[in-house]
């Protein structure tokens, strides 16, 4: 003879607790990957951006005219120890240009430094390079994922809501049905139940 394992009580695992956990778990799963897939297009784009962008630069030596002196923060690159003066190159062959170029600070005048130019022989300022890309497509992937998550997020609390609502109707209506007979008003409005009639002799 074997004993028979007693049955088991208290609550049971809640059913709605473990969907909204997997509801939520897929949400940000689903962020994820659409970040991973942003972020990814971005570098893809930057990139090929960049590369077309250094098709069009060229390398051209230049020649100070004038002192070094601190470059402001719209003109600065990034890099350190870096300033601006004025100098001279030629680009394309025989045609002469001038402007504001980045040197090493205290460059005096008559140094020759290296200036990237477009097609037109313009100075151009250098590109952020990887840095930039690599920057743009973990801001655009963030904020894609922030967006999916907040979408999810907004259409689970709609969701919520609309089955807590149906659940209390339910409720109500069973409510309806079992509050007569709980409270003995349903006893108290039929009346004591009639005996059985006796007939006259």
């Amino acid at each position: 003879m074997t004993d028979r394992e007693p049955p088991r009580t208290g609550p049971r695992p809640s059913r709605g607790g473990a969907g909204r956990r997997t509801a939520v778990i897929v949400v940000l799963t689903l962020a994820l990957v659409c970040g991973a897939i942003a972020a990814g297009y971005l570098w893809s784009f930057g990139a090929r951006a960049e590369r077309a962008r250094a098709a069009r630069l060229h390398q051209v030596t230049a020649t100070t005219t004038g002192a070094a002196r601190e470059a402001s923060a719209l003109t600065r690159s990034g890099a350190a120890n870096r300033a601006v003066a004025p100098a001279r190159w030629e680009y394309p062959d025989g045609v002469r240009r001038s402007g504001t170029v980045e040197v090493p600070a205290g460059s005096p005048q008559g140094r020759t430094v290296t200036v990237t130019v477009d097609d037109s022989g313009a100075a151009v300022r250098r590109a952020g390079g990887s840095s930039d890309i690599v920057l743009t497509s973990l801001v655009g992937g963030t904020a894609a994922a922030g967006a999916v998550a907040a979408t999810g997020a907004g259409v689970l609390v709609l969701l919520r809501r609309r089955i807590d609502g149906r659940t209390l109707a339910a409720l109500e209506r069973e409510w309806e049905q079992i509050e007569p007979v709980w409270s003995g008003r349903l006893r108290r409005e039929s009346g004591p139940e009639d005996g059985p009639g006796t007939d006259d002799a």
